[in-house]
């Protein structure tokens, strides 16, 4: 069989699979994914030794640390995905409820239901993890998704699908709520993004080169953000012990994530007091710094920051360092060089803090806290299916309100047009 057939049928089975779950009673849905979630931890093992031989394809291929670490398995991870399986099984079903509601003067009622988008296709690299996530939120919100994995992670992907679907098989749900593309030609890819009328939405989850690709070749509406320039602006207000705080755990804490913090902007009525400590316990950490003019004026031993780099999503240690001459100039900063995904700002100043929220626009803007918490556990959403940078149906996280849309609903006792 052709690709271009392999993954029409693939397709077709998960469009049957989406009419078969859009019947299944939430609680139904709830028991599949407390099965799945201790299914996966009772086989984290198998996961582990599959998970081995594609980190150790990775290494082969030279890939970087960020993407190796993006892609690895371990007990933890496995528990964590697991954990999100079951806290999205104690989630409000959204499905069928009713948002609105209003009553028209022929004494007509009209609302608006949440229901499925129906298939959904994630194309995504490297990170095992988003197979269960996608699954969890998909199934729970009747949505038949249709899975395509980097081919670096193609022996854990495998592994965690196989699991997911005997699990929904024992569970009384049709297979194909659950499909995944298990070949790694890119012209599976392509195939899939010509599916239009047999799925309904693609979410990219990878680097900028992938999601540009998938937006320009799709038929089918894309949900996306290309990267994530994210910054945290340390305030001439702020508790300067909160902002290293945050400034260190924004980028140390896990680099290679697109919520990472890639520029630190700094008032410079501070910023003599604030960098060289703070810098030295980014250098300690193995940060490589890259800073402005001025603030190699304050800490020399770093390098100058190019103009191109303020752009960069550089998912490692990297991080460029600005100094700024007030909130104003670091929103203007913001603006010409963010990609609206999360930024920040430290500062006890009220207003300044409020001013920097309504200004700022961005899918997630913080005060006093690290970007890295623009996240759908983070935000009690569940896992989430990605975070999207569009703002058109979703923006930021993207949980199980995000993976419906809603349909016009209408009461009558035999009203007819006039």
């Amino acid at each position: 069989m052709d690709i271009k057939q392999y993954v029409y049928n693939l397709a077709v089975e998960a469009r049957a699979g989406a009419r078969a779950l859009a019947k299944a009673s939430s609680s139904q849905k709830n028991l599949a994914l407390v099965k799945m979630a201790e299914a996966l931890k009772e086989r984290a093992p198998e996961l582990i030794s599959e998970n081995k031989k594609d980190i150790g394809y990775a290494e082969k291929k030279g890939l970087s640390k960020a993407l190796i670490d993006r892609l690895t398995l371990n007990e933890k991870r496995i528990q964590e995905m697991a954990q999100g399986l079951l806290e999205v099984s104690q989630l409000p079903d959204p499905v069928g409820e009713v948002i609105k509601m209003w009553q028209r003067p022929n004494g007509m009622a009209v609302g608006k239901m949440r229901v499925p988008i129906g298939v959904i296709g994630i194309i995504y690299e490297s990170r095992p993890n988003v197979t269960a996530d996608a699954t969890s939120l998909c199934l729970k919100t009747g949505n038949a998704v249709i899975l395509r994995g980097g081919s670096e992670a193609i022996h854990s992907n495998k592994a965690i699908v196989k699991i997911l679907r005997d699990t929904a098989r024992e569970q009384g749900i049709h297979e194909g709520a659950v499909t995944f593309i298990d070949i790694p030609e890119r012209e599976a890819i392509m195939e899939m993004l010509k599916l239009e009328g047999i799925i309904d939405l693609i979410i990219p989850r990878g680097g900028e080169g992938l999601i540009r690709t998938v937006t320009e070749n799709s038929r089918i509406p894309v949900l996306k953000h290309y990267k994530g320039v994210c910054h945290v602006f340390v305030d001439r207000d702020a508790d300067l012990i909160m902002a290293e705080e945050i400034c260190f755990n924004a980028k140390v804490q896990r680099p290679g994530t697109c919520n990472a913090m890639e520029t630190m902007l700094v008032d410079e009525f501070i910023a003599a007091g604030f960098l060289p400590k703070m810098l030295k316990r980014f250098k300690d950490a193995g940060v490589e710094l890259r800073g402005c003019s001025k603030t190699l004026g304050i800490y020399p031993h770093i390098a100058q920051a190019k103009e191109e780099d303020y752009y960069r999503e550089y998912l490692d240690l990297i991080l460029n360092v600005k100094v700024v001459k007030d909130m104003d100039d670091a929103m203007e900063h913001i603006a010409k060089y963010s990609s609206a995904h999360s930024d920040s700002i430290v500062t006890m100043n009220y207003d300044r803090a409020m001013r920097f929220l309504r200004q700022v626009d961005s899918s997630a803007v913080f005060v006093n806290a690290s970007t890295r918490l623009n996240d759908g556990y983070q935000f009690g959403l569940g896992a989430e299916i990605g975070i999207s940078t569009d703002k058109i149906h979703a923006r930021g996280p993207m949980g199980l309100e995000e993976l419906t849309c809603t349909k016009f609903i209408v009461f009558g006792s035999g009203q007819l047009r006039e």
